[in-house]
């Protein structure tokens, strides 16, 4: 990409979490840690899921591609958070911001699609259970999955290539710790009215188009399960859904209050940046492990059979 005209500033300033160093070292040790059991947690679901042939179904799939993009979507902020916690001048260059303004907006767009993509999932299942491996083929959710990427990644492109030709004034610290666009059409001295009408038709058409899948996908679950006479029959349908309804709920919910909220470095805007930047991601290896008893004993399996023998 061609940058345009920032020949008036090369850095951002990101200010982060505190300014206390105390502070800084507590909470390094804390976001370290939950980094840590994020890339823990996560690729051993990408591994579980890969080396055991039973969990080789649509819905594993797609669980297998959650996983692996919570590995990236976490990766894009939490290391040069970890790194401006340990480091006096917490600065950025213009380009590195601009990149990982446009991996945050592409991840977080991915995984938007690929909820909405698990919720038709979970409708097929439900609603037409004999007709399942039919449906939902192998191709079918390869096609499905190269459909998120390619959407986030082409929504995020647009946005990245209108904000590179911004022209950025003077020193400007960023009150977040990490750059997104919201965080940077203010400390522009151009005209960013365009910039900030495109993120908003991308956000409404690309957030909430996908919300508004699962909603009506989730509706007609709901209408199926309740043609279902038995009361056991009805509780096992449900739960199968339960996982996927709790990673929404953490998602969208963090991911909308933080980008209705002004971009002025609140606590609570901080709180809800962390929630779905790396709160989320560290949860639903957790959530789909607690709460599946096939992935657990998937993993019990693959323990027994490379680590017992070494005991």
């Amino acid at each position: 990409m061609t940058m345009g005209n920032h020949s008036a500033v090369h850095t951002f300033i990101l200010l982060g979490l505190s300014a206390d160093p105390s502070t800084q070292a507590i909470l390094f040790v804390l976001f370290f840690l939950i980094y840590l059991l994020t890339l823990m947690g996560n690729f051993l679901m990408v591994l579980v899921i890969t080396a055991d042939s039973r969990l080789h179904t649509p819905m594993y799939f797609f669980l297998r591609q959650l996983s692996f993009l919570d590995l990236c979507h976490s990766s894009v902020t939490a290391p040069k958070m970890l790194e401006n916690l340990l480091s006096e001048g917490k600065t950025i260059f213009v380009e590195s911001c601009l990149a990982q303004a446009f991996f945050v907006f592409a991840t977080g767009g991915t995984e938007a699609c690929l909820l909405a993509a698990m919720a038709y999932d979970r409708y097929v299942a439900i609603s037409s259970p004999l007709l399942y491996g039919q449906l939902m083929s192998n191709q079918l959710c390869v096609r499905l999955v190269w459909i998120s990427w390619g959407l986030a990644f082409v929504d995020a492109l647009t946005n990245i290539l209108l904000a590179v030709n911004l022209d950025f004034c003077d020193e400007q610290t960023i009150p977040h710790f990490s750059c997104e666009l919201s965080s940077l059409f203010p400390l522009s001295c151009s005209d960013t009215s365009v910039n900030f009408t495109l993120l908003l038709c991308s956000s409404v058409l690309h957030f909430f188009g996908t919300l508004v899948m699962i909603v009506c996908s989730y509706a007609r679950i709901v209408s199926a399960v309740l043609r279902v006479s038995s009361i056991t029959g009805r509780s096992k349908a449900f739960s199968t859904c339960l996982s996927h309804l709790t990673t929404v709920i953490l998602f969208y919910g963090s991911g909308f209050i933080s980008y209705l909220l002004p971009a002025s470095g609140s606590s609570l805007e901080m709180i809800f940046s962390l929630q779905y930047s790396m709160i989320t991601p560290m949860l639903n290896p957790l959530i789909y492990s607690l709460k599946n008893k096939e992935v657990k004993t998937a993993v019990e399996r693959m323990f027994r059979k490379y680590f017992h023998p070494l005991m």
